[in-house]
């Protein structure tokens, strides 16, 4: 099917995924017209339970009728096409969000740049000319609440009429719940501000994830017998300051003092408990640390990991920051969240 593609400027996308940026570009993208594909279309930032829903949806139509899963995004965000400053911050970069519509099944990730053009296109004809004649789809599967269209003037009622005269099925899917809690991007970052990060778990179906380049800090870790790797993030959401319980695991080879292999640039596969602090280092603050820090002790870890590519997980909120009068009582402290940090997630 269609050729490997290759997108500049979406590092960290896995070898096999098809991606097309704009809809006018899909056939010569993918070397061939999409196959009878079955369309879920939103923004998908986080790509939570309610996201993956579409996509089984699709997914499943898609075999019926031996088609292929299409997942639609926009980039950027509507939101921030109409209100930058208004525009909440994204759960996930653009990278990780094809990265995620892919494990969640979709054979092709069309991106689909949202300009002034996209914005004014009458409802009917982004059915018509976009869903019906670019694609060629065969279903189309969006939530209770989708609009599209210039001034938000489509909606689900005319996606069913006009996709019934093109011969086009359309699904709607409900609001998906967990635990009584509407499964949304929204609620997501809400409970990730707020640095209930189980919460957000919950309503992703995985933990709340922070992806970076280990950078060079302040090197005080180490000096206190607890080295650290400092985090600067790709995203632009962070949990609330505080110490978290997680999991860490490289995404690009590092120098190693264990046993490990490594092959070339191929990613590591192994999580680490990690203590996660984020903040300010209040107990340092007098010394210049106003800016605020991303630092992630990987428990049985051994070697260097300057230039390594992090992932993060929160799997559970410790505690505030403090400021400690004495570093004694700080390592005392670090030393429980490590603790803690074992007992949790080993």
């Amino acid at each position: 099917m269609g050729r490997k593609l290759t997108n500049p400027g979406l590092a960290g996308i896995p070898e096999g995924v098809q991606i097309v940026r704009g809809y006018r570009r899909i056939a010569e993208e993918l070397g061939e017209p999409p196959r009878r594909p079955a369309v879920a279309i939103g923004n998908f930032d986080g790509v939570h339970r309610g996201h993956r829903a579409l996509l089984d949806k699709a997914r499943r139509l898609a075999c019926l009728s031996t088609g292929q899963t299409l997942a639609l995004t926009f980039d950027p965000h509507p939101a921030r096409f109409f209100a930058p400053e208004l525009a909440p911050p994204m759960l996930t970069p653009l990278a990780r969000r094809i990265e995620l519509l892919q494990e969640a099944g979709a054979d092709i990730v069309l991106v689909e740049p949202f300009t002034a053009e996209l914005a004014a296109m009458p409802a009917e004809e982004f059915i018509r000319q976009v869903l019906h004649g670019a694609l060629g789809a065969s279903h189309i599967v969006v939530g209770a609440d989708f609009s599209f269209g210039r001034d938000r003037s489509g909606n689900t009622a005319l996606l069913a009429s006009v996709g019934e005269q093109l011969d086009m099925g359309v699904h709607i899917v409900s609001q998906v719940t967990a635990n009584g809690l509407v499964c949304s991007s929204t609620k997501v970052r809400e409970f990730v501000l707020e640095g209930r990060v189980e919460g957000a778990s919950l309503l992703l179906g995985r933990p709340f994830e922070v992806d970076g380049a280990v950078v060079a800090g302040a090197g005080r870790g180490r000096t206190l017998g607890v080295p650290t790797a400092n985090l600067a993030p790709d995203g632009e959401l962070l949990p609330k300051p505080g110490v978290y319980a997680g999991r860490a695991c490289l995404l690009a080879s590092v120098s190693r003092g264990d046993a490990a292999t490594q092959e070339g640039a191929r990613a590591e596969t192994r999580w680490y408990a990690a203590a996660i602090s984020i903040g300010t280092n209040l107990t340092f603050a007098e010394q210049g640390d106003p800016a605020l820090t991303v630092e992630a002790h990987l428990l049985d870890f051994t070697g260097d990991l300057y230039g390594a590519r992090l992932r993060l997980v929160f799997v559970a909120r410790l505690r505030e920051q403090r400021r400690y009068a004495k570093v004694e009582e700080l390592v005392a402290e670090i030393e429980r969240d490590i603790a803690r940090t074992r007992e949790i997630c080993t």
